[in-house]
């Protein structure tokens, strides 16, 4: 079955509530995105209450990167691979850090790291984050202003495709 039959299959499945898909993103602002994604849940050496990264793939140009838990000299090499991962193969990714609880200097220099690697690469990197913890790390080393961001993963997506 080529990918597409099988990506609207699995698309119009979830829309008809017939199949959930594997390891829902947990933001809230997924909801009426209306673009076909599958969702793919990675594995970690680190339980998924210390750093969660699940990615769904948007057609074959985008993909949403969802970060939740912590994100610190420990876990910061774990996101930064999977990052790069992103971005060899998507020209946009977007960067959901709603249920980030911690981001510390390692997880902030990973994200300023894929951000300019997105850049060199003409790709595109966005990121959704309503995360009162976050956002005061990105503020307060004044890091903000370096990224992109977008309201909701679907505006992201929209704007960006």
């Amino acid at each position: 079955m080529p990918s597409n039959v099988l990506l609207n299959a699995v698309s119009n499945a979830v829309r008809s509530r017939s199949i959930a898909p594997i390891g829902y993103p947990p933001s809230p602002y997924w909801a009426g995105c209306g673009l076909p994604y599958i969702v793919t849940r990675v594995d970690s050496e680190f339980p998924a209450d210390i750093i969660g990264l699940q990615v769904a793939e948007h057609g074959p140009d985008a993909r949403v990167v969802v970060v939740t838990g912590e994100v610190d000299t420990l876990t910061a090499p774990k996101l930064a691979s999977f990052l790069s991962e992103q971005l060899s193969v998507a020209r946009v990714v977007v960067v959901d850090l709603d249920g980030v609880k911690f981001l510390g200097s390692a997880g902030l220099s990973v994200l300023f790291e894929a951000n300019e690697l997105a850049t060199r690469e003409r790709r595109v990197l966005r990121l959704v984050c309503h995360s009162r913890i976050a956002n005061r790390a990105l503020e307060a080393t004044e890091l903000r202003q370096h990224f992109s961001f977008a309201e909701t993963v679907p505006d992201a997506l929209k704007d960006s495709l």
